[in-house]
């Protein structure tokens, strides 16, 4: 029984490292798109 409990723990820790690192591209990609937008408002002015 251990040993099942084990596995899920360790199946769960696994996925929440790929949500955190899916999570983590997200807002790179959003850091990104306003860093672009900002570059479009300083050319304008």
């Amino acid at each position: 029984m251990k040993t099942i409990a084990g596995f899920l723990f360790a199946a769960f820790l696994l996925s929440a490292c790929n949500t955190i690192h899916g999570m983590g591209e997200d807002i790179q990609r959003g850091g990104e798109k306003v860093k672009e937008a900002a570059t479009d408002v300083q050319q304008k002015l």
